[in-house]
């Protein structure tokens, strides 16, 4: 992988000092941006020392990084999840015991944005109203949840985001609901995800990202040089009002995009994916966490994926080929790409009513029971649109039984017209 990089930062246009911060290790192809808060030039100590612990941390582990990046399997996804969330834990614990020290500096805290590159993949760990986006062929997507008071706001349907400034929390924008160093301890955010030739990748401050949107960020990153891409970032922000400190952090993955197989395999899944009912809801951020618990499964013309009467655990997604559902030898449909069965084993381990034979070469997308709970347990918010999309999946299922129900009955209860008919004609005869 190769990549390209330039970070930049700016008082702005109403503050005399800068509490932002950022980390650029190109080495470790490590990234990462924080905002300080705390008031008596605390904020700066605050960000400066988080993005410092989490460089030696991850230069600690420096060696496991590599063995990941050169693809030693024996180095898990999870592996480098756990570094990234203790390197954020460690910096939280150290500027909590600085602010312990120091009497004026009580209450410091900090964002943290943390971008690491390594082999195919993508790692994030967040915390605060910082903000990573990724830009993909085209496409604008926010990787980053803001822990902040009005997007807590705006989640909850309590406020729309254009209402924030003529509503009474408009003093309230800048307020975190999480932040490194104001406790002990902190709820990390971490994500991984596949990494594409051509994508690029914006670690900025809430100072440049209350400009922006989707058209402003892709003509910015539109230019090739990105020296000149963090400059103009600055220039949009300040131009904007420049509120607070700017700060922004831009990474470029070299490559065409488009050309590589596994860029149209991962918009493959990705598209069938959220053409699914169940998944209706999820962003794309949520839909690469479904992604990630997903496993690709070949058959040959033939060959059996489920059988009726046994129990499994998956719920199966056609990526492509044709699959025939039977029951017995009975026909009951044939299934294209982008269709799904299978998906009751989610919720119970009652037996498979009906078998799913492929009809030709086929690979299809698995899930697990276990995968799935997994996610239920651990992403509230993921857990809550998936568990909706279920019952209204199931609820339609259960409409649907019962209009053929209530039709067989009705139809059970008609009388016979041919008879009818003959009797009448036979009565007449008479």
């Amino acid at each position: 992988m190769q990549i390209e990089s330039w970070a930049a930062t700016d008082n702005g246009r109403q503050r005399d000092h800068n509490e932002d911060n950022f980390f650029v290790d190109k080495k470790l192809r490590m990234f990462v941006v924080a905002d300080g808060m705390g008031g008596h030039a605390a904020g700066e100590v605050a960000s400066s020392l988080c993005v410092r612990k989490v460089h030696d941390i991850l230069g600690e582990n420096r060696d496991l990084l590599e063995r990941f990046h050169t693809g030693d399997k024996s180095v898990s996804r999870s592996d480098i999840l756990r570094i990234l969330e203790h390197a954020v834990q460690t910096s939280c614990s150290a500027i909590y015991e600085r602010a312990k020290r120091e009497q004026e500096k009580r209450g410091m805290g900090t964002t943290c944005s943390l971008l690491l590159l390594a082999g195919d993949r993508g790692f994030i760990a967040h915390v605060g109203d910082s903000r990573i986006y990724l830009m993909r062929q085209g496409q604008v997507h926010q990787l980053s949840d803001d822990h902040s008071l009005v997007n807590e706001l705006v989640r909850r349907g309590k406020l729309k985001l254009e209402e924030i400034d003529s509503s009474p929390y408009k003093d309230y924008k800048n307020a975190v609901t999480r932040a490194v160093g104001v406790y002990e301890s902190v709820d990390v955010d971490t994500l991984d995800f596949d990494v594409l030739p051509g994508d690029q990748f914006l670690l900025c401050s809430d100072g440049l990202h209350a400009y922006l949107d989707d058209e402003k960020i892709n003509r910015v990153v539109g230019n090739t040089d990105v020296k000149t891409i963090t400059k103009e970032f600055i220039d949009l922000a300040n131009a904007g009002g420049g509120h607070d400190n700017i700060t922004n952090v831009f990474v470029r993955v070299l490559g065409a995009e488009l050309e590589d197989q596994r860029s149209k395999e991962l918009n493959l899944k990705i598209e069938v994916l959220k053409n699914m009912p169940i998944f209706k809801y999820l962003n794309y951020k949520e839909l690469v966490r479904v992604m990630n618990i997903t496993e690709v499964r070949s058959y040959k013309t033939g060959d059996e994926i489920i059988k009726e009467g046994t129990t499994g655990e998956e719920l199966y997604i056609l990526l492509d080929g044709s699959v025939r559902l039977h029951k017995d030898e009975a026909f009951i449909a044939t299934l294209e790409r982008g269709a799904h069965f299978g998906e009751m084993a989610l919720v119970d381990r009652a037996p498979r009513s009906a078998s799913a034979t492929s009809e030709s070469d086929s690979r299809l997308l698995a899930i697990s029971r276990k995968d799935f709970y997994h996610i239920i347990r651990n992403e509230s918010k993921l857990s809550v649109k998936l568990l909706w999309s279920f019952v209204q999946v199931l609820t339609e299922r259960l409409r649907k039984t019962t209009a053929d129900l209530s039709g067989a009955r009705l139809e059970a209860a008609l009388p016979d017209l041919t008879d009818h008919a003959l009797f009448e004609e036979e009565n007449r005869q008479r």
